[in-house]
């Protein structure tokens, strides 16, 4: 599965960032997604309501759950979020087949 992953440092990651600034934190995220079977495409450090997103491909839900608990346990990084791309076609062909009506209808 295609995912992109969310997430916010925490003060203890900046105080980091501050005391090696040139460290690579992408192959840090590199090793991690290896080590659960994955594969990263792309790392970049955000501004808005997230500190950085990553683009992954990942066997499942539960490779991401365990990245995200080795992760957010270190204290490095909260609310790290995930969302899950998905085939839009294939959903509406499937949902088009349901045959649903509201009450009342």
């Amino acid at each position: 599965m295609k995912a992109y992953i969310m997430g916010n440092y925490t003060e203890k990651a900046f105080q980091g960032f501050m005391k090696d600034p040139s460290s690579d934190r992408k192959a840090v995220v590199e090793q991690l997604t290896n080590a659960v079977g994955g594969k990263i495409h792309t790392m970049d450090i955000v501004r808005g309501s997230y500190d950085f997103i990553v683009v992954a491909e990942l066997q499942s839900f539960e490779d991401f759950a365990s990245i995200k608990l080795v992760v957010e346990a270190s204290g490095a990084v909260k609310n790290m979020t995930i969302l899950e791309a998905i085939d839009f076609t294939k959903a509406t062909t499937k949902a088009s087949k349901i045959g649903y009506k509201p009450p009342g209808q």
